[in-house]
């Protein structure tokens, strides 16, 4: 089961809040109107909100697309960072609930 956490939406960086305790989540992505073709690119790195450092890159992309991406990190509050460009995005979290 999974439990929603957050969804942003925009077109150029960004830095959530925090969330999340388990360190595992999937990330549905989405990133659409290239304002000039070939420029967009989207990035979203997950980072420890206890050190602040980078811990996962979960998606990596130029350009227009769609994606779900999954992160498993050891227990503790997160946060994400967008890189992005030309373009909008948008992503939700979701984190893995035990059975």
């Amino acid at each position: 089961m999974w439990r929603p956490l957050g969804e942003w939406s925009g077109h150029s960086s960004l830095q959530t809040e925090s969330f999340g305790e388990t360190g595992s989540f999937r990330i549905h992505w989405k990133a659409t109107n290239e304002h000039v073709p070939g420029k967009g690119h989207f990035s979203l790195t997950i980072h420890s909100a206890v050190s602040g450092r980078p811990l996962q890159v979960a998606v990596e992309d130029g350009g227009v697309g769609e994606g779900t991406a999954y992160v498993s990190e050891d227990p503790r509050i997160f946060f994400a960072v967008v890189d992005a460009g030309d373009l909008d995005w948008s992503f939700t979290v979701e984190e893995a609930l035990g059975r």
